[in-house]
């Protein structure tokens, strides 16, 4: 079983890129997020989530932890493969997808490529009130947060963005509030900031929407 690589990016195309390890090139399925962080002739470390069918094996490569946990996680619903689940990143950070599961936003997972709008709404149903992936427990030793720009706010990618949700989560866990209310709060509350906001300012916002 494969965990990660990390080697020389030699070719990065249409979904998939080849990563030079030792002298061995090795082929992973990437979405866009993953690719846009490569460049030929770069080094390059992926987490990788390893298929293995009767007739081959499959490489899937991911810049973060998160992203492979999620990938994971979203093929736990029923119908959803590994093409869904990548498209799914495609358009939606760990972030994002744990909002929208939080806040049940099937709109939001329709928006990916071959999701139709039944398969949106079971995933946002069978997601909804549970915690994120645990992932595989080391990610703060290889990941470091990525950026991205929306609306002229910057917004920070998958570890730190997911560790302020997190935070603000298990603070409300701490007050006796319970998991999927606190899972919806914090998603509302977060979206309601332009730019990722300190720990306290997202945990208050959260408990405002609780009380109204």
């Amino acid at each position: 079983m494969i965990g990660m690589i990390s080697g020389t990016c030699l070719m990065a195309g249409t979904g998939e890129a080849i990563v030079d390890c030792g002298g061995v090139g090795y082929l992973v399925r990437c979405g866009v997020r993953t690719l846009r962080e490569m460049s030929e002739g770069e080094p390059v470390r992926l987490h990788i989530e390893t298929h293995v069918r009767e007739q081959s094996i499959t490489l899937f490569g991911f810049v973060s932890e998160e992203e492979r946990a999620w990938f994971e996680r979203l093929q736990a619903v029923q119908g959803v493969g590994p093409k869904a689940a990548l498209s799914i990143l495609d358009i939606l950070t760990p972030g994002d997808v744990m909002s929208a599961a939080a806040l049940e936003d099937k709109a939001a997972f329709s928006r990916a490529s071959g999701v139709g709008p039944k398969l949106a709404t079971r995933i946002a149903t069978e997601l909804s009130g549970k915690p994120p992936p645990l992932g595989r427990g080391f990610t703060s030793a290889f990941t470091a947060p990525t950026s991205d720009v929306v609306g002229g706010a910057t917004r920070n990618e998958g570890l730190s963005d997911m560790r302020l949700r997190n935070d603000a989560i298990s603070a409300l866990a701490n007050l006796g509030i319970g998991q999927s209310d606190a899972l919806r709060a914090v998603a509302e509350a977060y979206q309601t900031f332009e730019d990722d906001p300190a720990l306290d300012d997202l945990v208050r916002s959260a408990l405002k929407r609780l009380g109204s």
